[in-house]
């Protein structure tokens, strides 16, 4: 997992069922000011699932908070307490359960915009590669036509080369 961690915000494992937002908030309370307390239900039984979430104000408290905390006891369980991964949403990074559909459309008309002008910035390389190649044999091909030329062109030239074919 290569999520940040968010640095104000702590993950509060091991709650007994009795423990509630508010007694929590109390058992952290003395580290420093709390922003905010949940502690996610369960569908199905509308009880927390033994874990809650804490976040301070400031980064310092909830590291004091931290190391005060884990291990100790509340209710008669032991908590785990770390710094907690930011939210998950379903839909990816960006989320789509918390949004409406059309929440997503400036984007991805951007997007699409920025992926046709690459492709056509790729398609304009590509033909001026193929330009420049050509171009470059035409060269290549022109300068092998002159040194032919220059060979016929020199009359001493031509006969020393057909005296040096006759000879071999």
């Amino acid at each position: 997992m290569n999520q940040p961690v968010q640095k104000n915000t702590l993950y509060v494992g091991g709650l007994a069922e009795e423990v509630d937002e508010k007694i929590l908030h109390a058992a952290f309370v003395p580290f420093g000011e709390v922003k905010d307390v949940k502690t996610p239900l369960d569908q199905s039984t509308q009880k927390h699932r033994s874990f809650g979430f804490v976040t301070f104000l400031e980064r310092e408290d909830a590291a004091a908070a931290m190391d005060n905390m884990d291990g100790a006891e509340l209710f008669g369980r032991v908590l785990t307490v770390n710094y907690a991964f930011p939210e998950r949403i379903k839909g990816g990074e960006q989320g789509w359960a918390a949004q409406p559909i059309w929440a997503d459309a400036d984007t991805w008309f951007e997007r699409q915009q920025q992926e046709e002008e690459m492709q056509r910035l790729q398609a304009e390389h590509r033909d001026a590669m193929q330009a420049a190649e050509k171009l470059h044999r035409e060269k290549l091909a022109a300068e092998r036509e002159g040194e032919k030329e220059e060979e016929t062109a020199d009359p001493m030239a031509a006969a020393e080369a057909q005296a040096v074919k006759q000879s071999s």
